[in-house]
């Protein structure tokens, strides 16, 4: 049945090249944008608006490709498209879509097209700016659809310069610390990414960068124990995972919001994509040596973010070192090596997409009014602002893993995985199970704290009149939080998108298990 179904997906890619179009629709905008004319208050409007009508084209095609042509239950991938493009070092125009990576396109082409709606006001060098934006599309849907290796590299590359330029150019008073320090991370964990990748594509005697043909090399010992850690660490930076995080929360203070959106929503979550694409997918031996030590370092991220969270008085540091807290729920659910735990990881990537680009939004709208970030001197903005504290405080109870919520269900898929999994401990188990649940206990806490201290207790006379949100701002807080309470009762609409590719990852390491099971066996 997968066959057939595999087959008949084939058969739509033939017909058009529907990811191409999805990839490269932004980047022909981004051409464009510096033949508009510069001067004038309608030249100075022309460049957000074809940026707007790109990207809602972009992704209404993608929910028309994703729910049309896109076939829920199959295993491999789908609308497959391969052209030689540059022959002499064996790149390929290699694109293809499973369940691992649609729901992640999806998110990345929603959140981009709200972070620019959330830039309507933006007044400074427009073109450049949305250019920029449209460029970061076309390199995040070309990372997840990637079928190369090269190809893939090349993207992942690309996607830094747009936002290095993004937080230097329009970002805060130390803007060019926070763009160095983020370009300088990411650019060094790049280079571990391509050493471990080039060295997959030449072990197992034919060359081939191909990451399907890549998957079945499966490199076993210490050359695949050196891959995966070269992996973990290039891809760690992203995620990003201790003690390979401090760049973040520099990158959110500084940046605006829009772009704060861009990187809690989408580019931390090219850092989970790749751990399941590259470690557990092509590297399932060394990804079972190694799961205990995963879970480790997702612990450490659960409880080191929460309580670095509690340091902070800025809005943006203390969603950004929530976002680290919550991305250690993917590593569990990575290291969880089963079909629960991986499925939890994938639905908390796509909940903390939404939810953490939906709380940076807010915020970004309040300082609009405020200019201030600091959460001592706020306060007693419910009553100035009550439809801004609503959705703030609706988002902080997503946050939380409130149940109805998106985040509930995801953790609790994460919690259900970890305790299934007999190839831990009991002890292992119930240690993991306490440690997880003392972050959940203080997200609530440091979250909760600070909607009270920015929206309650002494008014701040300064603040006391100011405007409430604008219907355009309204409707793009809705965007991404209607979303969550609709996965959050209806977790479904997102499991039954990318179920197929992680039952396939996890059947994957319970073979490489029992290989190793009866390896041992028989050397015994």
């Amino acid at each position: 049945m997968d066959a057939n179904l595999s087959l008949t997906a084939a058969s739509h890619a033939q017909a058009f090249p529907w990811l191409s179009v999805i990839v490269l629709l932004p980047v022909v905008g981004a051409l464009i944008m510096p033949l508009l004319p510069e001067n004038g208050k309608i030249s100075s409007d022309l460049p957000r608006n074809l940026a707007l009508t790109l990207l809602l084209a972009d992704f209404f095609l993608i929910l028309f490709v994703f729910s049309r042509l896109f076939i829920n239950g199959a295993e491999g991938l789908q609308l497959v498209e391969r052209v030689n493009w540059v022959p002499f070092i064996g790149l390929e125009w290699s694109l293809g879509v499973d369940g691992i990576s649609a729901p992640l396109v999806a998110l990345s082409g929603l959140i981009t097209l709200l972070s620019a709606a959330a830039s309507w006001n933006l007044k400074s060098k427009t073109r450049l700016y949305f250019a920029l934006l449209l460029v970061q599309a076309s390199a995040q849907g070309l990372v997840f659809l990637s079928q190369d290796f090269l190809l893939f590299f090349l993207a992942w590359e690309l996607e830094l310069v747009p936002v290095y330029l993004l937080i230097a150019i329009w970002g805060g008073e130390r803007r060019l610390y926070a763009a160095t320090k983020f370009i300088l991370y990411t650019a060094l964990a790049s280079l571990l990414i391509l050493i471990s990748g080039l060295a997959l594509a030449l072990s197992g005697g034919e060359f081939t960068l191909n990451l399907s043909e890549l998957s079945n090399k499966s490199p076993t010992g210490s050359f695949g124990l050196f891959c995966y850690l070269g992996f973990l660490i290039g891809f760690g930076v992203k995620l990003p995972i201790f003690p390979l995080h401090t760049w973040l929360p520099d990158a959110h203070g500084e940046a605006n919001a829009p772009v704060s959106m861009l990187l809690a929503g989408v580019l931390l979550k090219m850092g989970g994509y790749a751990l399941l694409r590259f470690n557990v997918q092509m590297l399932p031996e060394a990804h079972l040596q190694l799961a205990p030590a995963l879970i480790v370092i997702g612990i450490v991220n659960i409880i080191y973010g929460a309580l670095n969270a509690f340091a902070q008085d800025n809005v943006k540091r203390r969603i950004a070192c929530s976002s680290v807290s919550h991305m250690g729920f993917v590593l569990l659910g990575i290291g969880a090596i089963d079909s629960l735990g991986i499925s939890g990881a994938m639905l908390q990537m796509i909940s903390h997409g939404l939810i953490a680009a939906a709380m940076f939004f807010i915020t970004g709208s309040f300082y609009e009014r405020t200019k201030t970030l600091s959460i001592p001197n706020m306060g007693g903005l419910a009553k100035v602002l009550p439809i801004t504290f609503a959705l703030f405080l609706t988002s902080s109870l997503a946050s939380l893993a409130l149940p109805g919520m998106s985040g509930f269900i995801s953790e609790i898929t994460i919690f259900l995985g970890i305790t299934s999994q007999e190839s831990f401990t009991s002890i292992f188990r119930a240690i993991t199970i306490v440690l997880a649940a003392i972050g959940l206990v203080l997200t609530p806490i440091y979250l909760l704290s600070m909607c009270r201290r920015v929206f309650f207790g002494p008014r701040i006379p300064a603040l006391a009149k100011i405007e409430e949100m604008t219907p355009r701002e309204l409707s793009i807080g809705l965007s991404l939080l209607v979303p969550t309470l609709i996965i959050g009762f209806w977790p479904r609409v997102a499991i039954d998108l990318y179920e197929a590719s992680t039952n396939a990852l996890a059947n994957r390491l319970i073979d490489q298990s029992l290989i190793a099971i009866n390896q041992t066996f028989i050397l015994g």
